[in-house]
């Protein structure tokens, strides 16, 4: 790293953003089984009753979520000839692919002890995942100062994200009905053995590929806890956290009740994969669209407009009767095409709010911002599965059952109106995000005449 680099006009390479995106891409083979397939492979392969696996969920993802702020304190203090937060993509290879298999492996024990190893294994992927993903995430703060140029490299990540989040909503149900011969036990093993190696190559490109040119002031000594004082008086951080919390709450009840809707609600299983890949490529548009979008509206509007738009589709997704097909894949589209900038923008804000950081404290910690956003992201994923695992009980659902009219209506409710609300709730935090184009222009050339003056004297 050299701050003599650090030029708030620098335009990246191709390359480097394609190489960048590649992480993202390795972490869909396993987020984005997460976030579709976990669950229902819990209750209906694995043989957990929903209701335990809402509180699975809860307890490990809040256990797993407050690893993340601890990740970022070690990735910002670690210092290699290869950069703080590279070195990680290769440390965290082997460890994240033994654990996706190991979850996704269901063991010859009774109900007591297939949920311990449930918990212990899903604990074990969550902190793999968070070793290798925090140190990539913020990767993305240190590759160049320049907001618009953020905003691009966010865009070709989620680009990526979305692109194998497609791969996997379509493939997986194939593959494991492929390798497992009628065995879904041995198909999810095998299959999260074959992510394992691709996500393996793949972040390989992402360490091989990229620079890291941004480092804190030469001068900086702070403690974690000085850290977390910072961004507890970052006002654009924390709203931001409030607001990635809240919309993930709306994306992950999206994603993952999609799978209960066709299989119980349309009664069309077969078509789960095929639907859950129009999501993927439609978000996938919509982030390609992003920086199309800002040169329109900046980022607060435009996220303001968007989750507006995807809560008025979510309540007209409620009216739509079982037979409507078409219309369930239009909506889908259209949902996930106004969701897909929300990735790129709130992680290019983040990225802004590391700079505001500097220039309002001197100092900088960019691994403890972008860990402390996915740790905001991850409870809201942890509230999502939960609150999804209750309802379903509550309403009586019983797995690979005809479903009572009661657990009909829990999977509507949890695929249309509740996220809806998630999306203007949303829409109200927005308001109040106060670092606009003209204040980052600011930011930007302040740190840059200081790093210059540094780097001379």
């Amino acid at each position: 790293m050299n701050n003599g680099h650090l030029q708030p006009n620098q335009i990246l390479s191709l390359k480097e953003k394609v190489g960048y995106a590649m992480g993202d891409v390795a972490s869909n083979f396993y987020w984005r089984v997460f976030d579709v397939f976990l669950f229902i492979f819990y209750t209906d392969v694995f043989g957990i009753s929903a209701a335990a696996v809402g509180t699975m969920m809860l307890v490990t993802r809040l256990i797993d979520a407050f690893s993340d702020p601890l990740m970022g304190a070690l990735a910002d203090r670690t210092q290699t000839r290869f950069g703080k937060f590279r070195p990680y993509l290769l440390l965290g290879i082997l460890p994240l692919a033994a654990a996706g298999v190991l979850t996704f492996t269901v063991p010859d024990l009774n109900s007591d002890g297939k949920l311990i190893w449930a918990y212990a294994t899903y604990i074990f992927m969550m902190l793999a995942y968070t070793f290798i993903n925090v140190p990539y995430g913020a990767l993305l703060g240190v590759i160049t100062a320049n907001s618009q140029q953020r905003t691009t490299l966010t865009s070709f990540r989620f680009i990526g994200a979305f692109s194998g989040g497609t791969l996997v909503a379509y493939l997986t149900p194939e593959l494991v009905n492929w390798l497992g011969q009628g065995d879904d036990i041995v198909g999810w093993q095998l299959t999260m053995a074959c992510y394992g190696i691709i996500a393996a190559i793949l972040f390989s490109i992402t360490f091989l590929s990229t620079k890291e040119r941004i480092a804190p002031p030469v001068e900086q000594r702070s403690s974690i806890k000085q850290d977390i004082q910072d961004l507890l008086n970052n006002m654009p951080w924390l709203i931001l956290f409030s607001l990635a919390l809240i919309i993930m709450l709306t994306i992950t009840l999206r994603g993952s009740t999609g799978t209960f809707y066709f299989k119980y609600y349309v009664h069309r299983e077969d078509l789960i994969g095929a639907f859950t890949a129009t999501y993927m490529i439609s978000l996938a548009i919509g982030a390609a669209c992003t920086p199309l979008l800002t040169r329109l509206l900046d980022k607060r509007r435009l996220l303001i407009l968007l989750m507006s738009m995807v809560a008025a589709l979510c309540f007209a997704f409620y009216w739509l009767q079982p037979q409507q097909i078409a219309l369930m894949f239009v909506l889908q589209a259209l949902i996930g095409f106004c969701l897909g900038p929300k990735s790129p923008l709130v992680f290019s804000m983040y990225a802004d709010t590391a700079d505001y950081g500097q220039y309002k404290h001197g100092r900088r910690a960019t691994a403890m911002t972008f860990s402390a956003a996915a740790f905001s992201q991850k409870l809201g994923g942890a509230f999502a599965g939960a609150m999804m695992g209750w309802i379903l009980s509550s309403m009586g659902y019983v797995a690979n059952q005809q479903q009572s009219t009661d657990s009909e209506m829990g999977i509507l409710l949890l695929n249309t109106i509740i996220p809806a609300v998630f999306a203007i709730i949303a829409v109200w935090v927005i308001r109040f995000y106060s670092l606009d184009e003209q204040k980052m222009a600011q930011v930007s050339q302040r740190l840059y005449q200081t790093n210059s003056s540094e780097s001379h004297s």
